[in-house]
């Protein structure tokens, strides 16, 4: 044998002894969410828990307020995985952007519309100053459909500011800024406690809303497909252990949020059985369809878009047929 095969086989050696060595590397990754509440779970959980950890993944977790932000940020390349309202993806896609929702996060309504101590009805927020996270994505407008159906019209029956997410619209609901706010659960237990009032749920009125996701560009999701089924393994383990350990997820979740344990354990209980934490992490057609709709709506289109268009679930199947063995 030639000097020159045994050089070429020994690089090869060397080659195929560094492979296991190269897989055990974790993979880097960047994803967001727009708040950190309590529908973000499943994230939290894939993190604390160690589930991205055992699937070889390093994730960064960024709170990026805005959804139109976030999502510009995934459009940018800043970000791998984007946690935010489904609106904003859909928006891009129809934008043409090559983007794509692979999992949901929170799938429903959980937010509860809490107003000062003068107002008890909805009536009584007629020429009121109202808040909102945002006066162009996310709950905004599906609080802007609660209100509607309840007789009051945007924007000649009351105004909407832009306060943040739940932690600052409890904020400026105690000074007085703003005469009512939707937040989510169970922060408006902490708002109940301090005396405010419950004018209405949202759930009440709009009983399917996929509202938030997550999403990734499409060309950098099929260059990684190992990668974003990973991803998918790590969510759908963490939401499989939340179903699974309502004490220890309402502990984790009340100390990363700063809640008592009681709310922790009422939030889990209404996650659960409302089915707003997908226990796979998959996304709601349903409740996809109310928010194309509602796109369809703000945009005068002729008619909503189909919300399979919006939606691969490829990598999150790979996942649970890896998990499963099937």
């Amino acid at each position: 044998m030639t000097n020159r095969w045994v050089f070429a086989l020994l690089l090869v050696a060397i080659a195929l002894l560094s492979l296991p060595l190269q897989a055990q590397e974790p993979v880097k990754l960047r994803a967001s969410v727009v708040a950190k509440t309590f529908g973000f779970a499943p994230l939290w959980v894939a993190s604390k828990q160690g589930f991205f950890n055992q699937q070889k993944l390093d994730v960064e977790i960024l709170l990026i307020r805005g959804s139109d932000v976030s999502t510009q940020a995934l459009a940018g390349g800043s970000l791998q995985v984007s946690g935010a309202s489904s609106d904003a993806p859909i928006a891009a896609i129809e934008r043409g952007l090559d983007m794509v929702i692979i999992g949901g996060i929170i799938n429903g309504l959980s937010q509860s519309i809490m107003a000062g101590k003068k107002y008890k009805t909805y009536e009584d927020l007629r020429g009121a100053t109202l808040g909102a996270n945002s006066l162009t994505a996310g709950t905004a407008f599906a609080f802007r459909r609660v209100l509607k159906a309840k007789g009051l019209e945007y924007p000649q029956d009351y105004k909407l500011i832009n306060v943040g997410g739940t932690p600052q619209a409890l904020a400026a609901l105690a000074s007085g800024q703003i005469a009512a706010a939707p937040l989510s659960l169970p922060v408006n237990f902490v708002a109940e406690e301090k005396g405010f009032n419950t004018i209405g749920r949202f759930i009440d009125v709009i009983p399917h809303y996929q509202l938030s996701v997550y999403s990734v560009m499409r060309p950098w999701a099929e260059q990684n497909r190992g990668v974003v089924v990973r991803f998918m393994k790590s969510i759908a383990l963490a939401c499989r252990w939340i179903y699974g350990h309502k004490e220890a997820a309402a502990e984790l979740l009340a100390n990363e949020m700063g809640l008592k344990r009681e709310y922790a354990r009422k939030g889990w209980d209404f996650y659960t059985e409302k089915g707003l934490w997908n226990p796979q992490g998959d996304v709601t057609f349903e409740g996809l369809g109310v928010v194309a709709q509602i796109y369809a709506e703000q945009n005068q289109l002729k008619a909503p878009p189909n919300p399979a268009k919006f939606v691969d679930q490829s990598y999150l199947r790979a996942a649970i047929k890896e998990l499963d063995g099937r």
